[in-house]
């Protein structure tokens, strides 16, 4: 019985601990100490902060706040993917937030700043102009969706080199049918970006290299 009294008391510290743990800042302080370790680019003190805060008040006011600065800190920490599941939490909790705009175009930019060169895979592109160009649809008044629209220019230029880099070194390798279709897709998918004639040029050395092919194919056979 002594041991179970011992065990109960124990106990009943153990949780008043935790409540007075829980207490020894407001919700006010955290966010205050939050934006201040933010603001002198410790994001990691930041995100400690912030992170506290919405698990101690989730329902303060501060709570969006923090939400968002965690993105932000993850972003200023080149931590692109956490920032982008955190900014998406963010947009699938509170989709009417004025924040939104900010919110969306900080994902596309997260993917935007990994496009890699023309010789190399081009997903982090393509994912930042399916961003950016819904930002664009979603708010096109916004001043988010004027810095959306620059970005834009500048994927599908990444984008359509692309295409170009894989169809000319399948044209120099003799692989015609492979690079016909990637000049077309130039032209098809992207024809405003400046990438227009090149491809045209190389689609008529394609076609023209096709058609020597398969007179040469039925020369052999006869």
């Amino acid at each position: 019985m002594k041991q179970i009294f011992t065990l109960f008391l124990i106990s009943l510290f153990v949780v008043s601990g935790c409540s007075w743990t829980k207490k020894e800042k407001t919700a006010q302080e955290l966010a205050d100490e939050g934006i201040k370790e933010f603001d002198k680019e410790n994001y990691r003190n930041a995100i400690d902060n912030f992170e506290k805060l919405k698990d101690w008040y989730p329902f303060s006011k501060h709570a969006k706040t923090a939400e968002l600065k965690i993105a932000d800190s993850h972003f200023h920490l080149e931590e692109y993917e956490e920032a982008v599941v955190t900014y998406e939490e963010f947009e699938g909790l509170h989709p009417r937030n004025e924040s939104i705009p900010y919110v969306i175009y900080q994902i596309g930019y997260c993917y935007f700043v990994q496009v890699d060169t023309v010789d190399r895979d081009q997903a982090n592109a393509l994912k930042a102009l399916d961003t950016f160009r819904r930002l664009v649809k979603q708010f096109p008044d916004h001043e988010y969706a004027a810095m959306a629209t620059k970005n834009i220019t500048k994927c599908l230029k990444s984008i359509t080199g692309h295409e170009l880099y894989v169809g000319r070194f399948y044209f120099k390798t003799k692989r015609y049918k492979a690079a016909l279709y990637r000049f077309q897709t130039v032209i098809t998918e992207y024809p405003d970006v400046g990438s227009h004639k090149e491809a045209l040029e190389y689609i008529a050395l394609c076609a023209e290299a096709l058609e020597k092919q398969e007179f040469e194919d039925r020369e052999k056979k006869e």
